[in-house]
């Protein structure tokens, strides 16, 4: 059982030993990367309507994209998208207990503002928010700012500022003064102090060394990116990472991962379906785009393994694949529970068909299993 005070109000904290998130409803086709027609149709109703659901079957976390422009491709994937501070605001407010989140590239958004609006929605979810942060990689992106792309290094540099000055914000009582080698803050101030105390809980997918430094630092949720070949390599992984916030920085950290889910009665069902969105509808075009925005030269890579990165790319934006029957996926989610992982971040092609499948089949069984509550979650 967690003893952390935020649990009293944020289901991130809950008892449940696997946690489970939703993620990517706020752009146009979540995590696919397919011309498929039953890939997510980016407009409020639709994001609502699935906040509303997760949020009755008792999922911990909404989780968005922090994105401004597509990827180009028949799909320009990604290309519509919604704003997630006020994403997550409107999503506070329409639902009762599940957690939301706001994914904030810290070079978007200066930190007075952030800490205001974060505030803002911790109230209107009555303590359930929760801030993913982002140091920016996108360049495209941040070209539309006006701002440039900084060195590896120096955009956690950067990103430690930030959060230094959205946690004074959240906590002083007092103005403050903050002169660093990014920003500069003079008699910062806000109120009202969000309702979560010290504050609200903090995600980052740091995986260069610098940035699992940053994560074990500053994060509750560390994001962890993995080779679903390679379970034991993870799981070394997984323990040095809580080692690192444990002996460097006197803290205990949440490990989540990705998943890209497809469920079906049988598992040729399941194998057909992902051979259709993924190999004779995914968007070639978008996926080497965005492959080529984070700089990895595909070029260099051996055939087989290029292919198999663009594969899991179409597919879901990589992470552990859940592919089969009910059975198949609930014993894929206690190998992922064995070695450690807190929570998953679940996506879908169809959210909805996706939800309900997993509802009536997989919950269940996960309460069987021991991995979640009977019932709904424990604060």
């Amino acid at each position: 059982m967690s003893s952390d005070p935020r649990r009293t109000t944020n289901p991130l904290f809950s008892d449940n030993k696997l946690k489970l998130g939703i993620f990517a409803t706020n752009v146009s086709n979540g995590c696919a990367i397919t011309t498929a027609p039953e890939a997510l149709e980016l407009n409020w109703p639709n994001t609502l309507s699935l906040a509303e659901l997760a949020d009755r079957h008792g999922y911990e976390a909404m989780v968005p994209v922090a994105r401004w422009k597509g990827f180009g491709g028949e799909s320009n994937f990604n290309g519509t998208n919604f704003e997630t501070y006020t994403w997550a605001a409107g999503l506070a407010q329409a639902t009762k207990q599940i957690g939301v989140l706001t994914t904030s590239h810290v070079p978007t958004v200066h930190p007075v503002m952030a800490a205001k609006q974060a505030a803002t929605v911790d109230h209107i979810s009555n303590g359930r928010f929760a801030l993913n942060v982002v140091c920016g990689w996108f360049r495209p992106e941040l070209e539309m700012f006006g701002a440039s792309m900084m060195e590896h290094d120096d955009r956690y540099d950067y990103a430690a500022e930030w959060v230094e000055i959205v946690k004074m914000l959240w906590t002083r009582e007092d103005e403050f003064d903050f002169e660093g080698k990014f920003l500069r803050v003079n008699k910062g101030f806000s109120m009202p102090k969000p309702i979560q105390k010290p504050f609200p809980p903090l995600m980052n997918a740091g995986a260069s060394g610098k940035g699992q430094h940053f994560a074990a630092k500053y994060a509750d949720m560390a994001f962890i990116h993995i080779d679903p070949s390679d379970l034991e390599k993870t799981k070394a992984h997984v323990a040095a990472y809580r080692n690192l916030a444990r002996e460097e920085y006197g803290r205990d950290i949440q490990i989540w991962i990705g998943s890209p889910v497809v469920q079906r009665e049988t598992r040729k069902e399941a194998q057909d379906y992902v051979n259709y969105y993924v190999v004779e509808k995914g968007d070639d075009v978008a996926c080497d785009n965005m492959l080529a925005i984070q700089n990895i030269e595909m070029h260099k890579m051996m055939p087989e393994r290029a292919e198999k990165m663009r594969f899991g790319a179409k597919m879901g934006w990589g992470g552990y694949p859940l592919v089969g029957t009910a059975d198949d996926i609930v014993a894929g989610l206690e190998k992922l529970s064995a070695i450690g992982i807190d929570g998953v971040l679940l996506r879908w092609v169809d959210y909805w068909d996706g939800l309900r499948r997993w509802q009536k089949d997989v919950m269940p069984r996960l309460e069987q299993a021991g991995l979640r509550i009977a019932g709904g979650r424990a604060l």
